[in-house]
């Protein structure tokens, strides 16, 4: 019931404010209209100004038993939804959200008519938009190799003039290599053979070009020669649906040659790629080396994968894994690390861990899984949800928000919800007559029979060398799947429920585990101390050089060839990559954390939190746990630069102002005098946004701020706007200023409000006890500092009011830079100091699971250069330097 409601609340607000929109805007109350709002990049691509969430949500109507919308929706799609639109937009979002939304629609109306009572009218004209769609991205596939281009112009296609795509080189594997399901669906059910043998040929050529000795494909593709262009390869983001799509294309097509292709990449996965419990992305020509020490939230599909292929107990263990870091931080951040801290902060409210807590409940019984599916409600309820809808997570430590909710969070997130607690007589259908896309639409396992217009070819059993014993599995049997014992689940995750907090991941490293249990592990980056002669003897055998130059920075080296063997080359290769990674992780990390804004007066109640970026002087409200809390009034003049001539309207409460004409500090000092108790600036640049800008700090004037005491954040346009509309509607706005978002209960004990705004698990007499808790997690999150994305430059104003971003650290003067801080200009370039240990992470000791913090000085000049003369003499080595500048890429990634 209580998921039920969610969907309504999300489901009603975007038909009321957005539709005919493709998404709404959660914060702002309308629709998000591509070329109306600051572009987000790649991220725009799935919007084609077709509907899209409505089209998406179809089939999850019909799965709610919400019959009568479901008709009413699907009359709007027939009567609304133009797909002949002059827009650019992604072939594979476009394919699994649209056209699979199309499909799923039309399985699901289809099965309705039948049974009699509702779409008695329904022709089959969601499948004629599905089938003009399909044609409308069959140019992409124009290609030598049949991979298609990875965008397509709704109304030209490809390569046409006024198309203004079809000069890209190259896509990822996913992107290529999820059609099938939906394309030979759409063959299936109108007897068009086209789609399925476009869609089949790119499956093809993937598979032609998987890295042989490895089995493993990498993450981006050349669609013209097939050049691997990244060559690392995980589960995760760029590769997972194409694992994904292997195993149900067989479920549903019933080809054999699909499974053997699964089970020879899965074979390879489990091999490489999974460290229980963790799954870590490798280099494909050398999948004994990790490629990265972070792992991104897409991956947490692959234990539902897991499960229908019937290997239980890795799923188990990576579920439990994620579970910890999402009981950690609330949600499961975009990417984290190995010791689970946050790499990349947002959360866009995906749906992947749901959907597997759904199938290993379906496989295994556990009640265990209903208390996880109660967990991710509650989280929903308490920190996403705002009187619009559900807003995406900006930032999971601060719980600040993000203007968006995409259209798969209707699409998957409430189906996989329900399902975990539907029983069978609470559904209108048979779910298990269905299998779901990657998307999680519906398609009947009826069409393996018909229209088999594709003759079967199996071109894979020259590859399948493996133990045949370990695929047996390929049809439901719980008693095989899930021995019959209440105490086998608890047992795998039991060593794991204090994984995240209490100790270091566990993990065999390579060099250990080729030669045997050796004397010692590897030499970590962060352990690494350059007047340790030990330390310098391990680089020596790597084959690392250290040079100190005269101006006193510290370059390595590596020459691969003058490692002691080929697993210490690895070694060497990893260390560096480390060290690259961790000058990176301390750039981001000496920048001040994002703060929140959080609306807690009505009609909000503490639901609306915005992304603040921090002032270099004035209140920390790290240090104060409680924030800063009061009514919001405008100054005069608006800018702050000269005495407040409205003070009675300021004293005791947050001034609001808007940027520019005077330094930030001098605002600070003005409000500061007048009588306020915080400060909100406002950035005077319209439109600018924390979708799109990154993390903007105010610096301070060069002079002493000590005399400012008041907390002080800055806001970009638009979250600025948000509270200056909350004032024009509702006159007094009460806002919380802090370090991050915080509880309702907190925030309302002892007062009274609305009963739905506390959460239904939440008793009011509790109230000290969670309060409690929520202190000591606070600490503990306190005691691992966090890299962010949202690094950006830290700014000061000019006297004349232009502003200039100093984006090098090293510029700054004293009194504007954190004495503690790192200053390092290049993230490739330069790498954490060398004279003295550095250990930003904790780090574990032998025989102590404890990790321990370090707090040590680090030397801020120290660099690496790569040695590109190099010419290794052995064939082993020979791709090192391929290598190389495929780390380097990686680390420039964006998810």
């Amino acid at each position: 019931n209580q998921v039920l409601e969610m969907f309504d609340h999300a489901y009603s607000n975007y038909m009321e404010h957005a539709y005919p929109a493709d998404e709404l805007m959660p914060l702002t109350c309308r629709g998000r209209v591509r070329g109306q709002e600051p572009s987000r990049g790649d991220v725009d691509d799935a919007l084609g100004k077709f509907s899209l969430t409505l089209i998406d949500t179809l089939d999850t109507l019909v799965v709610l038993n919400k019959t009568k919308e479901f008709e009413e929706a699907v009359k709007k799609v027939i009567k609304d939804v133009n797909l002949d639109n002059d827009i650019v937009v992604s072939v594979f979002e476009t394919n699994i959200r649209v056209l699979g939304g199309l499909l799923g629609g039309h399985s699901v109306a289809i099965m309705l008519k039948e049974k009699g009572e509702y779409m008695q009218w329904y022709n089959g004209e969601l499948l004629q938009m599905a089938k003009e769609l399909g044609y409308k991205l069959l140019p992409a596939f124009n290609t030598t190799s049949g991979l298609p281009y990875p965008r397509v112009n709704l109304k030209f296609g490809v390569r046409h003039p006024e198309a203004r795509t079809g000069t890209e080189t190259d896509t990822c594997t996913a992107c290529a290599g999820t059609l099938i399901l939906e394309f030979a669906a759409l063959s299936r059910f109108t007897g068009t053979s086209i789609f399925e043998e476009y869609a089949r040929k790119a499956l093809d050529f993937i598979w032609e070009k998987r890295q042989r000795s490895s089995n493993l494909v990498g993450v981006t593709i050349n669609i013209h020669t097939g050049d691997w262009v990244r060559k690392d390869s995980g589960v995760g983001a760029g590769i997972d649906s194409y694992y994904e799509y292997l195993l149900k294309a067989y479920v549903l097509l019933g080809d054999d040659s699909f499974l053997e292709r699964f089970n020879t990449h899965y074979d390879a996965i489990m091999r490489y790629i999974s460290q229980p419990p963790l799954l870590l992305d490798v280099h494909i020509h050398k999948p004994m080396l990790n490629a990265r020490t972070w792992m991104d939230s897409l991956l947490a599909f692959f234990p539902g994968l897991q499960v229908l292929k019937g290997d239980i107990r890795p799923a188990i263990e990576t579920h439990e894994m994620l579970y910890q870091v999402i009981k950690k931080h609330n949600f499961l951040p975009e990417a984290f690390t190995t010791d689970f801290r946050v790499h990349w902060a947002q959360h866009p409210l995906r749906p992947e861990f749901a959907e597997s807590t759904y199938f290993l409940y379906k496989a295994t019984g556990d009640p265990y899984y209903l208390e996880v599916g109660k967990t991710l409600i509650e989280n929903l309820n308490k920190y996403a949800r705002v009187p619009c809808g559900f807003a995406a997570m900006k930032d999971v430590r601060t719980g600040s928000h993000e203007d968006r909710m995409d259209s798969f969070f209707l699409a998957e997130m409430f189906k996989y919800l329900y399902l975990l607690f539907a029983d069978k007589e609470d559904m209108i259908f048979d779910i298990e007559d269905y299998i779901f896309t990657t998307e999680a639409h519906l398609l009947p396992l009826w069409l393996s029979t018909t229209n088999q217009t594709i003759s079967k070819k199996n071109t894979t059993t020259e590859y399948t060398e493996l133990d045949d014993s370990n695929f047996d599995w390929t049809c439901p049997n719980t008693q095989i799947l899930f021995p019959n014992d209440p105490m086998f689940a608890q047992s795998i995750r039991e060593p794991l429920k204090n994984v995240v907090d209490k100790s270091c991941p566990r993990g065999i490293s390579r060099a250990e585990e080729s030669l045997g249990s050796g004397p010692k592990p590897p030499l970590r980056a962060r352990d690494f101390m350059a007047s340790n002669p030990e330390h310098l003897e391990i680089l020596k055998k790597m084959g690392v050089s250290l040079i100190h130059l005269k101006d006193g920075r510290v370059q390595l080296v590596q020459h691969a060839v003058q490692a002691a063997s080929s697993l210490d080359a690895e070694d060497g290769l990893r260390f560096m990559q480390e060290m690259i990674e961790l000058s990176s992780q301390q750039q981001k990390e000496q920048q001040l954390p994002p703060r929140a804004v959080q609306i807690v007066s009505h009609p909000f109640f503490g639901r609306v939190v915005l992304t603040a970026g921090p002032a270099q002087f004035g209140m920390d409200l790290s240090k104060h746990k409680a924030g800063t809390r009061g009514f919001v009034a405008t100054i005069k003049p608006y800018n702050g630069c000269s005495e407040i001539t409205n003070p009675e309207a300021v004293k005791e409460k947050i001034a609001l102002m808007q940027r520019g004409q005077c330094m930030f500090a001098e605002k600070a000092r003005n409000i500061q005098k007048a009588g306020a108790i915080g400060g909100i600036v406002i950035d005077d640049n319209e439109g600018s946004s924390s979708d799109t800008a990154p993390l903007f700090q105010m610096a301070g004037d060069g002079k002493n701020t000590d005399d400012i005491t008041i907390p002080m954040l800055f806001l970009f346009n638009k979250e600025g706007n948000i509270i200056l509309d909350a004032i024009r509607e509702y006159e007094a706005v009460e806002v919380l200023l802090s370090d991050k978002a915080k509880d309702r209960a907190t925030i309302f004990k002892g007062k009274m409000i609305p009963n739905y705004i506390i959460d239904s698990n939440l008793e009011m007499e509790n109230v000290d006890q969670k309060l409690s808790e929520n202190d000591s997690h606070k600490q503990n999150s306190e005691e691992t500092p966090s890299a962010s994305q949202d690094v950006g430059a830290v700014s000061e104003e000019s006297e004349e009011g232009e502003s200039s971003d100093v984006t090098d650290p090293d510029s700054l003067s004293p009194a504007d830079a954190d004495s503690d801080s790192t200053s390092i200009s290049n993230q490739d370039s330069y790498i954490p100091g060398t004279d003295e240990a550095s250990a930003p992470e904790p780090a574990c000791t032998q025989g102590d699971h404890q990790p321990q913090e370090q707090k040590t000085e680090t030397e801020s000049n120290s660099k690496v250069n790569w040695d590109n003369k190099v010419q290794p003499m052995e064939s082993i080595l020979a791709d090192w330097n391929e290598d190389i500048e495929a780390f380097e890429m990686m680390e420039k990634d964006e998810l």
